[in-house]
């Protein structure tokens, strides 16, 4: 009976001891944190492709651009300008080799200061002057097929132009101001740039014709390869009342076109002088620039429009709300990982601005060791442009870990440029508006106050 006891006790041991061990190997799971809130900024500071920007033109083989005053621009909360080039020597011949320096020479300048364009090609800067025939902008567009890619990087938009004075397509001095010949010279031009760059067209009323229909671009094609998918719009008598001296026909049906659109292609343009009565106000600007989801609004013209709002104290606020404005709202993520293994990160993101971004970033989750102060970058799948104005993009991902040292780390979102020549620029990388977020180190980075422990 001693000995069963034994046995007994015995066998009771090994199985404690067995129950013990399994406990202590099993994988617990992580901590999860309980997440961190952001304060929303109204600090003003430029983004990429949004905001106001300056209109620098030049006529044939003119004055390339001034890298010293371009230098500047970025310290004034301007990131893009609109770039005019007159073609008025060459109505008739091809463009010479001095002409297609001048233009790469202005977008390498543009890029050196960490700007981008918008770029706008025209014959007459005049109502009485004369465009080119489309045999002659067809030789062109294929001449500067070769600019447009080599440049895609720094080409925000390009505005239809080449039709009539200032190229706003009206009035042509060769018979293009019609919709089969409007459609013949916009096809043409999106045939030569890059699929990723988006054109703007002067009036609504001229979209829906070239396309015949009067349905916006929705979901179904958003930034797909189809034409009508890559055409937005530019209102250059923005804010003068009624019809914006002819930019649009049915008003409230058209602006809602454009409302609807925006979500997905960009509009801007200029101010001009108001109609008779019509008072371009702070609250009008705010209004229109909400509805008509403005991306960008040139400061040099109309001028008394511009000093009106700042007189009125309304100008930094629509400094800071042109295009979109992303800011964090909360993020959630586990304390711990193991090795090799998969991080669950949870990050809510709204859009303050009056636009969505068009041009698609890249998202980077940044790990930053806290000992050595190695990055380590792995690129999200999440599509900032579906953060919309006024909503909110839940991002819910499962970020692989591959590769990276067991240690501790610090968390951030890098939002890069795509283009393999800026992604690593600070000027291109964009900035979340909140409080105590931005860091310029690794080429800006926001931090999101989270740490992890890699074991």
């Amino acid at each position: 009976m001693k000995l069963i006891r034994i046995y007994k006790l015995f066998f009771t041991f090994l199985l404690l001891c067995c129950n013990t061990a399994c406990r202590k190997t099993k994988k617990d799971p992580a901590p999860v944190d309980n997440g961190v809130n952001y304060t929303i900024s109204n600090t003003i500071f430029p983004n990429p492709e949004r905001g106001f920007i300056r209109t620098m033109i030049v006529y044939s083989e003119g004055a390339a651009l001034n890298v010293a005053q371009l230098s500047i621009l970025r310290s004034q909360n301007v990131s893009m300008v609109l770039r005019v080039f007159y073609l008025d020597a060459f109505k008739s011949q091809p463009l010479s080799a001095a002409e297609l320096s001048l233009i790469q020479g202005d977008l390498d300048k543009i890029r050196n200061a960490g700007l981008k364009a918008i770029v706008r090609f025209a014959y007459t800067d005049n109502m009485t002057g004369t465009d080119a025939p489309y045999s002659i902008i067809v030789q062109h567009l294929d001449q500067l097929k070769t600019v447009f890619e080599t440049n895609k990087d720094v080409i925000a938009f390009v505005q239809a132009g080449l039709i009539g004075a200032w190229g706003e397509w009206h009035d042509s001095s060769n018979g293009l101001a019609t919709t089969d010949n409007e459609r013949l010279v916009l096809n043409k031009l999106l045939s030569v740039l890059p699929e990723g760059i988006m054109v703007q067209v002067r009036t609504p009323g001229m979209k829906q014709q070239i396309f015949n229909t009067t349905v916006p671009v929705g979901a179904d094609i958003a930034y797909s390869n189809e034409n009508r998918a890559r055409v937005g719009h530019h209102n250059d008598c923005f804010l003068t009342g009624g019809t914006d001296y002819g930019t649009y026909s049915n008003v409230t049906a058209e602006k809602q076109y454009i409302s609807n659109e925006a979500l997905y292609v960009p509009t801007g343009g200029e101010t001009c002088p108001p109609s008779a009565g019509y008072d371009p106000s702070c609250n009008e600007g705010r209004n229109e620039m909400k509805l008509l989801k403005w991306t960008y609004l040139n400061l040099d013209w109309y001028p008394a429009t511009i000093n009106a709002w700042k007189t009125s104290g309304c100008f930094d606020e629509f400094q800071t709300n042109l295009g979109y404005r992303l800011a964090l709202v909360n993020s959630k993520t586990s304390k711990q990982a193991a090795v090799n293994s998969g991080l669950p990160v949870s990050i809510s993101i709204t859009n303050k601005g009056y636009a969505p971004l068009y041009n698609r970033k890249i998202t980077y989750l940044v790990l930053k060791n806290k000992t050595t102060g190695l990055y380590y970058e792995k690129e999200m799948a999440v599509d900032l442009r579906t953060c919309k104005p006024e909503g909110t993009l839940a991002v819910n991902e499962n970020v692989s870990l591959s590769g990276i040292p067991a240690g501790d780390y610090d968390l951030y979102l890098r939002i890069a440029d795509r283009a393999a020549g800026l992604k690593a620029r600070i000027e291109y990388a964009v900035r979340l508006a909140n409080v105590d977020v931005w860091v310029e180190e690794n080429n800006g980075m926001n931090n999101l106050k989270q740490q992890l422990k890699i074991n």
